[in-house]
């Protein structure tokens, strides 16, 4: 269902690849989402390379979600769906843990869904944590779950 990658192998010991599946599996549980995608640790400067690539814009942001079906999901030759991709900037989740003051962890898990419900055609204007309709729900599951922070 979905295969998790590291950029360098360093990113293993910030986020263990038990850890990080477990929580993949509780959120797709959560979220009832159906397919293949896949997860994708890297760097500030390798996310900034790929914003610019795919979306004009240099600089480096927390998460990228390549979502192939923009909320709609095509059928594979093998009866799967393919989802898209997701990747993550360990350099950002840190900085973002420091600026709400929470631990890297908690954070962690939150980039995870934050990507996967943009998998599942999620989608925000701002980042407005009281008024965004899927930001809401993200912290609602992540409460649920006792991810919060």
């Amino acid at each position: 269902m979905y295969d998790i990658y590291y950029n360098d192998e360093e990113y293993r010991r910030e986020a263990p690849e038990d850890k990080v599946s477990r929580r993949l599996d509780m959120f797709v549980r959560e979220l009832s989402l159906e397919g293949d995608f896949s997860l994708t640790f890297v760097s500030d400067d390798e996310i900034r390379s790929l914003n610019r690539e795919y979306r004009n814009r240099d600089e480096a942001t927390d998460i990228l979600t390549f979502a192939l079906s923009d909320g709609e999901q095509f059928p594979q030759p093998d009866g799967g769906k393919e989802l898209g991709d997701v990747f993550i900037s360990l350099d950002a989740m840190k900085r973002n843990a420091a600026a709400f003051s929470c631990p890297e962890d908690e954070e962690l898990g939150r980039l995870i869904l934050h990507g996967l419900m943009h998998l599942q055609g999620y989608d925000h204007q701002s980042n407005d944590f009281t008024s965004e309709p899927m930001l809401v729900k993200q912290e609602e599951i992540l409460a649920k779950l006792a991810f919060d922070c």
